[in-house]
């Protein structure tokens, strides 16, 4: 037999998995971006705390949107044509977030990106596990989250050399503009990059058999698995959604013996919602504003953040090494529980600080330190283990029929409820303070415990068609 006919092309798999993690990328660095811009849209735009809140919150919304309505949309026109749709809007947002000159204009910008990176968040994902084999099916999905803690360390990364060469994120930078609206600009180049790779890459063979273009499902398996493996791949497919030949919708998540929604989903919404509720991206978002609160100059707080972000990565890559070794299950309670215990480390420092005549938390040494370690351990236990977990399971534990659906209503909730974590922060620091509004996350994270421990279940291993609803 003929290496075509027997060799899987893993090369090809792994290049076409990176083309879509650039989705991962763009996720990452429109979502971290606007963590060094917040001083500049308070003085461009005259904004108080609420309104920043919700110019920060902004791109949520359309997170939502984009996440919601690209599983649907991906179950009529395709994968790989819904990251295409994504790749354009990135492109629009960048350049108009930048350009904008009111509120209400930097919000619409914004909302487009977030559209663009809801969609991104959930195909990504789904359209990397739908191509890969089961046995490193994690890895690849994880290399997702390492694309968009990239993504976010390169935001943070561009965002403090820019304000450092211009003397902060609110001086004049170049052409005239200041140094915060280059940092959106920055990201129209993998943007393009991105658009254009998307070209080069396969539709979804599982998207393929559910829309009944067989013989275009068999070139791409044939050329992803070789000619045996992909024919035996094609028959699985098929047989795994021969039972139901409709067309995916909705109400394929109610569960036709019962009446209800099905169990899955409900699992799926949980994993979205607590992976929000646990603050991790009050640190994304806010974390130039949180460590300038606690004394640090704003130089300084950019800096920290480079630093969340490297270790991050870290993180990252020892889920990469575990995940399809010891599955998701332990790591997402390891990580639950590590997130529980240091969280509390920040609550309690925080808790000990008085307040300056500047109106900004003064902590002891020994205070501020166990702040800024716990606080980056508690991103390395997300890095290692919900963050890339989550998005794996997403990708993986919906039956063929209803992932496309599944994706939308977990993709909603998980980002109504970063929604409501990024714009509830900064009132509750002004209302709580800091210490109370950490708390709030380390029992968020102490329930997530028990949650993984009673209703989730391990997906390693196992073949897509092989998941039950």
């Amino acid at each position: 037999m003929t290496s075509r006919q027997t060799g899987e092309n893993t090369g090809l798999i792994i290049m076409i998995s990176c083309v879509a993690t650039i989705g991962g990328f763009l996720f990452g660095f429109d979502s971290g971006v606007i963590n060094g811009t917040v001083d500049g849209l308070q003085r461009a735009f005259n904004s108080d705390s609420v309104g920043t809140g919700f110019n920060v919150a902004s791109m949520l919304l359309g997170c939502a949107v984009g996440a919601f309505f690209a599983g649907r949309l991906a179950d009529v026109f395709g994968r790989r044509a819904a990251l295409i749709a994504a790749a354009v809007l990135f492109l629009v947002s960048a350049w108009g977030s930048g350009i904008a000159t009111g509120s209400l204009e930097f919000v619409i910008y914004r909302v487009i990106g977030g559209l663009a990176v809801g969609a991104a968040s959930v195909m990504s994902p789904a359209y990397i596990s739908e191509v890969s084999s089961a046995r490193y099916r994690g890895r690849l999905a994880t290399m997702q989250q390492i694309a968009i803690i990239g993504g976010l360390f390169a935001a943070f990364l561009s965002n403090y050399l820019l304000a450092r060469v211009a003397g902060g994120s609110t001086a004049e930078f170049w052409a005239g503009y200041e140094a915060w609206r280059w940092m959106f600009w920055i990201e129209i180049a993998p943007a393009a990059l991105f658009f254009v790779a998307l070209f080069a890459i396969p539709e979804s063979p599982r998207f393929l058999v559910a829309r009944g273009r067989m013989v275009k499902a068999e070139q791409v398996l044939v050329r992803l698995y070789g000619e045996i493996e992909g024919r035996r791949k094609l028959v699985e497919i098929r047989e795994s959604l021969a039972a139901d030949l409709h067309r995916p919708k909705f109400s394929d998540l109610i569960s036709k013996a019962t009446g209800r929604v099905r169990p899955i989903v409900w699992v799926g919404i949980g994993l979205a919602v607590f992976q929000q509720l646990v603050g991790i991206n009050v640190v994304f978002y806010y974390g130039a504003v949180l460590w300038q609160a606690v004394g640090f100059s704003e130089n300084d707080a950019l800096l920290i953040n480079v630093l969340s972000g490297a270790l991050s990565i870290g993180a990252c890559i020892v889920s990469l090494l575990l995940v399809d070794r010891i599955g998701r299950k332990p790591l997402l309670w390891i990580g639950s529980l590590g997130m529980a215990v240091t969280l509390t480390g920040v609550t309690i420092a925080f808790a000990t600080g008085t307040l300056g005549d500047d109106g900004r938390l003064l902590l002891s040494d020994s205070m501020g330190m166990l702040a800024l370690v716990a606080a980056n351990l508690y991103v390395i236990f997300f890095n290692m283990s919900w963050g890339p977990v989550m998005w794996v399971m997403l990708g993986e534990m919906f039956p063929n029929q209803i992932r496309g659906s599944g994706l939308a209503v977990a993709g909603l909730f998980q980002w109504g409820a970063n929604f409501l974590i990024t714009w509830t922060f900064p009132m509750l620091l002004a209302g709580i303070g800091l210490a109370g509004a950490y708390g709030l996350y380390a029992f968020a994270a102490a329930l997530s415990v028990a949650f993984v421990l009673r209703y989730v279940h391990e997906t390693r291993g196992r073949e897509l068609e092989d998941m039950e609803g």
